[in-house]
Formats: structure tokens, C-alpha cells, sequence
């Protein structure tokens, strides 16, 4: 899409719009927003719409709280769950400072950078996500229980699966706000569900992540489930993981990717925190899929990074550490910032790991490096990194680190 603001306020005035959202999120990735009317609109595309940030975690303090928020007109979507008859849509927003410096911690103009950067090198870095969650009962208050809302496994059908209809109200609702699923299925945990999406360019895939999950939670809620996005929900069983898909194409319409995921196994390590910046996101590694070790390979899925067999538009790699907690538009921009680092320095990939690494003896796995094993590890790697340091602001590696 590509709309103007005069367009997007001309919509708005025919098409009976009441409440206009405007959409961002912290730098963990917590979406926020704040609705206006529709006769402001012209103020927030020219002046911007005012914000106490420091009322948003790591955004600000007191003596220095006014951000605004100037919404993209491209990301004009109608929110479907809320009434036909004043309509109420949503933007998603840049951060601003008074003056219109760009504000250091808005993670989506990272992201934008990143993307200009690629260009300038001639690539472009298209991205499709699979977010896992899982579906608990509410309690009689309306409270969140750890009871699962079936006991179904892997792929199985109606009426061991009672999320069907749950994925399919998600999945009809996106598309009416223009996003395209590519499939969805009922995952390994009891009441875990999946949905997959085709690949797009990096910042619509990264907005549509955002949007996944709120169109989720919303949907699971009016039929009065709680939808859980956290990496270890049940300890006994499969964490939520965040697979992220990339491709990567030069100027001359070719995929690439052996450079460039070269260069995501050269800093995986100093940039785990943002891809999973929880404690509980550490219990997940070297379980159940959840990759332990810096290795790749074609279609074994106890590796980090899978290749998997497919050609032309769909040749793609999986990245599969990430979890749901990560915010999208910082992960992305990482991933984007390493894979520059590999192409641009003509890295190549180490020998494939064509092994189970999961039931692979000591011997053998003592040659691969790890994952971070904790938290802690974690911030320590991106604290001591230069790579981190050259490409995120200080404070938003202080906001994850300390």
C-alpha cells in the first residue's frame, strides 16, 4: 500500500471512522497506543501526536518525558473486532523527539536503517514468521489458569484439537486486516497452536508480527481463553518458539544466503539477549527442537539455522532460536546487520552439522560453540560486544543488559 495522509484522511471521513490508533511499541516489543479522533489526524501526520514516555519502561524519565508519535499512513489497517459503524483503524508510528530528531529507542526506525542499509549494498531482506502460543482456560474471574484448552499433539485433528476454530477465526480476522497467513496446525504441547506466514519485505513482516499477536490475544480472549506467547509456559513441556524465516536477494534478483548466514553464526552469540531477553526463554534451549548449539544444516531441526530444500522464490533460512518474547523489529534489524557483516566481509559457512545434536555424545558436540546458557551469559556477550555496540544505541543495549 501506499497511501498518503490525505488519502488516509479522506477514508476516514467515508468510511464512518470514529478512532484512529495509533500503534508503537516499547523496547521489548510491548505494543502501546494511544486512539485520537479522526480530526486530529492532520495534526499527528504534520506536528505529531504528544506522549508522557516516561510512563513507557526505558523510554524516559520525568525530566525529560514529551515524545510524539507521527503515524505511517501505509500501515492503515481497520481493527475487524471492533463495531462496522464507527470504524476504528490503526497506524503504526515513528518516535519523535521535540524537534523531530528520530528518538534512539524506537526499535522500528532501527529497523528502517537497516533496511537502507541492505539496499545500499544491493540486497534486500524479505522475512516470514512462525510464532508458537499456547491456549489456557480462564478461571471463573476472568483470570488466566495453567490448564491447557486441549491435550491434543502434533498436527492432530478435530476433536482432540479444540484450537481449530480458534486458528481459523485468527487466521480469517488477518486476513481481513490484509495479512496473509500461510498455514497454521495444533503444535506439540498440550493446547499449543501455531501459524505461519508467508515471507515480505522486513518491515511489513515485522508489523504484521506485531499485529499476530494482538489479533491473538484478542481473538483467544473473546472466546474466553488467555493466549500465552511465553518461551516456557508448562516446564514439562515445549516452549513457544519464534522461527524466523529469512531470504535474502541482490540486485540482480538472486538468492543469497550462504554469506549471510555465515555472518548470523558470527554474532548469534553477541545478540541472543534481544532475540530472547527472558529467564524463562534459557529453559528452553536443547529441548524439544530448541536448538543449544551455533551449527546448521539442510533439514535436520535440532540445529540453529535450517536450510531447508526448496528452490527459487522459496530457497529461505530458519533461524530457530528466537521466542516470542523478542521484539520484531529489533530482531530483525540484528539479523539484518549480521547478515550485511557476512556478505560484505565474504564469509563462508562452516561444515554443516548433519547430526542429532539433541542425542549426540559429549566427543562429538564439544566442537560446536553454545548458545548463551542463561540470561546472565547473555547480557555479558552483548555488553562486551562491538558489533552490538556499533549498531544499537547505547541505551537500548543498557535497557536489555542492566
Amino acid at each position: 500500500m501506499n497511501y498518503t495522509a490525505e488519502e488516509i484522511i479522506q477514508y476516514c471521513t467515508e468510511e464512518d471512522v470514529k478512532f484512529v490508533r495509533l500503534a508503537f511499541c516499547d523496547a521489548f516489543g510491548a505494543q502501546k497506543n494511544i486512539s485520537i479522533m479522526p480530526s486530529e489526524l492532520r495534526r499527528a501526520f504534520e506536528q505529531g501526536i504528544g506522549f508522557d514516555a516516561s510512563a513507557v519502561k526505558g523510554f524516559a524519565n520525568e525530566a525529560k518525558s514529551d515524545l510524539l508519535l507521527f503515524p505511517d499512513p501505509d500501515t492503515l489497517s481497520v481493527l475487524p473486532w471492533r463495531p462496522e459503524h464507527g470504524r476504528v483503524v490503526r497506524m503504526f508510528c515513528s518516535i519523535k523527539e521535540p524537534g523531530g530528531k528520530c528518538f534512539e529507542c524506537d526499535t522500528r526506525s532501527l529497523l528502517i536503517r537497516a533496511i537502507g542499509d541492505a539496499k545500499k549494498e544491493g540486497l534486500e531482506f524479505s522475512f516470514g514468521s512462525e510464532q508458537e502460543f499456547y491456549l489456557f482456560k480462564l478461571d471463573e474471574n476472568g483470570v488466566p489458569t495453567s490448564i491447557p484448552y486441549d491435550r491434543a499433539g502434533y498436527m492432530d485433528i478435530a476433536p482432540d484439537d479444540r484450537g481449530e476454530n480458534i486458528r481459523r477465526e485468527i487466521c480469517l480476522t488477518l486476513e481481513q486486516m490484509g495479512i496473509m497467513p500461510e498455514s497454521s496446525h495444533h503444535e506439540e504441547g498440550p493446547g499449543q497452536n501455531e501459524i505461519d506466514f508467508h515471507y515480505a519485505e522486513a518491515l511489513k513482516a515485522a508489523d504484521d508480527a506485531m499485529a499476530f499477536r494482538t489479533v491473538v490475544k484478542t481473538v483467544a480472549h473473546a472466546n474466553g481463553l488467555y493466549a500465552d506467547f511465553s518461551p516456557k509456559p508448562l516446564s514439562d513441556k515445549p516452549g513457544n518458539g519464534y522461527h524466523i524465516n529469512l531470504s535474502v536477494k541482490d540486485d540482480k534478483n538472486h538468492i543469497i544466503l550462504p554469506s549471510v548466514i555465515a555472518g548470523i553464526l558470527e554474532h548469534i552469540g553477541d545478540i541472543t539477549v534481544f532475540l530472547n531477553p527472558t529467564e524463562q526463554s534459557y529453559k528452553r534451549f536443547g529441548k524439544s527442537k530448541a536448538p543449544k548449539y551455533i551449527s546448521w544444516s539442510g533439514e535436520n531441526r535440532s540445529q540453529l539455522v535450517r536450510i531447508p530444500a526448496a528452490e527459487g522464490e522459496y530457497r529461505r533460512a530458519e533461524l530457530r532460536s528466537p521466542d516470542p518474547t523478542a521484539n520484531p523489529y529489533l530482531a530483525f534489524a540484528l539479523i539484518i546487520r549480521a547478515g550485511l557483516y557476512g556478505y560484505k566481509n565474504g564469509l563462508f559457512l562452516p561444515p554443516v552439522a548433519d547430526i542429532d545434536l539433541f542425542s549426540a555424545d559429549s566427543a562429538l558436540t564439544a566442537g560446536y560453540k553454545r548458545l548463551p546458557s542463561s540470561l546472565e551469559e547473555a547480557k555479558a556477550a552483548a555488553a562486551a560486544s562491538s558489533f552490538v555496540s556499533e549498531h544499537l544505541p547505547k541505551r537500548i543495549t543498557d535497557i536489555y543488559c542492566k
